[in-house]
């Protein structure tokens, strides 16, 4: 036996490699890196391919190693040179993400030390750290010291925890679903209905509450529909709000729809996964003076402060209600009982392992500093604001509502054709240039283009090169 173990050892030890293995590979990833960023001034927002990466098959998993080199030549041709780059600055389709560089030395370190950030007792540094950020964020929001949340990897994890936490506090049984009501407008995000369909909530009754013309969900029709709902012996108890739509970038009016939530006690949630860094800007301080009365927010770190997709937040505004929702505890983790001067982030998540992201969150911020990710959020308001009053000014293109933060709908109406085809065609042609890489959306059977200012990369520089792509090809749709 001792010779099958020292025989396996040695093939085992291939995966700790020496330290010139390692320089080698550092310095190959290192080049990559460089020229992958200094090359993204020149490189398209989005790249359509026929093949679509198919060569990556060609290096399936299999008993033989090979070089890192082929590895990083095959990245750059099959998962860098097809579909959209999120780093560019011509990325303004969907809700960008960020990437920021120091956020990649965060990961490398976090990945290296492989600290096990989900119990207190087994990083406490790394769970500080972690913790530290929740209550920065919390601070941020104006919520009270009592508060507390989870760093997740995105938006769709924190909109399901905040779901499961009030279906808890609420005391919603399987019993209960299908007179349980759910408030929210048919601009929520999709991942609000995936967390009602994951939460066990599929049987509640859904209540759509209408918009008013600039597609905010209206209080009036709101509390209307819970003293309905109430009358008819229903059991109304969750409010989803937005602070910042996909579609548009409208804040619902949070004021009015938590003095509804107070008044009936009702869990006011705020889905500002989007536009809740934006708080950062002083300007919009009125916009965010009751986002303090949510019972939960929504944060999400890979959208408006920059950092790679993976980086999501909740905040619930009592910790305790995180306990009674999430906390368990089993006869393996013993040890760690007693021993615990901070939360630990696996006992108000549904995640036990996970991964140490608070590396890549807190890197950035303290290597940048506060300023910076101010000013780059306050520069993407006033270039939206630009956009759409540049549009305006080309003859042909209508406008949806001035945009509160930096989304943006516009769509040119053609004399003689249909417009929801034209503009089809119109985000088609901008997509297959490339330089640029809008996304569309459809609001009452209407086809609008979207425009989404919030990649840190995207200038003036950007939003000129669009607008003169947007007059070439209306120019030379209409000479044709």
């Amino acid at each position: 036996m001792i010779n099958k173990i020292k025989e396996l050892e040695k093939l085992s030890r291939l995966l700790d490699p020496k330290e010139s293995q390692r320089e080698k590979w550092n310095s190959e990833v290192l080049d990559y890196s460089n020229t992958f960023i200094n090359n993204l001034d020149t490189s398209k927002a989005f790249i359509s391919s026929e093949e679509n990466g198919k060569e990556i098959y060609n290096l399936d998993i299999e008993e033989q190693a090979i070089e890192l080199a082929p590895l990083l030549d095959s990245t750059t041709k099959n998962i860098d040179g097809v579909g959209i780059n999120p780093a560019s600055g011509g990325h303004m389709g969907y809700i960008p993400g960020g990437g920021l560089y120091p956020s990649a030395l965060g990961d490398y370190i976090a990945s290296v030390s492989n600290r096990y950030a989900g119990v207190f007792y087994a990083a406490p540094g790394a769970v500080r750290l972690e913790n530290m950020l929740i209550r920065w964020m919390c601070r941020l929001m104006d919520y009270p010291d009592n508060a507390f949340g989870n760093l997740t990897s995105g938006g769709s994890i924190a909109n399901l925890m905040a779901l499961v936490t009030a279906r808890e506090v609420h005391n919603i049984k399987a019993r209960d679903f299908e007179k349980s009501v759910i408030y929210l407008s048919e601009q929520a995000h999709h991942s609000i209905l995936k967390a009602i369909r994951i939460s066990g909530l599929s049987e509640a009754q859904l209540r759509y509450i209408p918009l008013d013309k600039e597609l905010r969900l209206s209080p009036d029709m709101l509390e209307k529909a819970i003293i309905e709902d109430k009358k008819n012996g229903l059991i109304p108890f969750y409010i989803n709000a937005s602070f910042g739509t996909t579609n548009t970038g409208t804040i619902d009016p949070l004021e009015s729809i938590a003095a509804i939530a107070k008044k009936h006690k009702l869990w006011f949630h705020v889905d500002a996964a989007y536009g809740g860094f934006f708080k950062l800007v002083h300007e919009l301080d009125s916009k965010f003076k009751s986002i303090k009365e949510a019972d939960s927010i929504t944060l999400d770190p890979h959208k408006t402060l920059f950092i790679p997709y993976g980086t999501g937040t909740i905040l619930i505004k009592n910790k305790e209600n995180l306990l009674k929702a999430y906390h368990c505890l089993a006869d393996y983790m013993q040890d760690i009982i007693g021993k615990e001067d901070e939360i630990s982030p696996a006992d108000i998540s549904a995640e036990q392992t996970k991964h140490f992201r608070g590396m890549r969150l807190w890197l950035p911020l303290k290597l940048f500093g506060l300023r910076p990710f101010r000013a780059a959020l306050e520069e993407k308001l006033y270039l939206t604001k630009y956009f759409y009053e540049e549009i305006q000014k080309i003859t042909g293109f209508e406008v949806g509502p001035k945009p509160e933060l930096s989304v943006a709908i516009f769509r040119y109406v053609p004399k003689n054709k249909n417009a929801n085809l034209f503009n089809r065609e119109l985000i088609e042609a901008i997509q297959k240039d490339g330089r640029i890489f809008l996304s569309s959306t459809n609001i009452n059977n209407v086809f609008w283009i979207r425009i989404a200012v919030v990649q840190f990369r995207t200038h003036l520089e950007q939003i000129d090169l669009l607008l003169d792509i947007i007059k070439k090809l209306i120019n030379q749709t209409l000479s044709e």
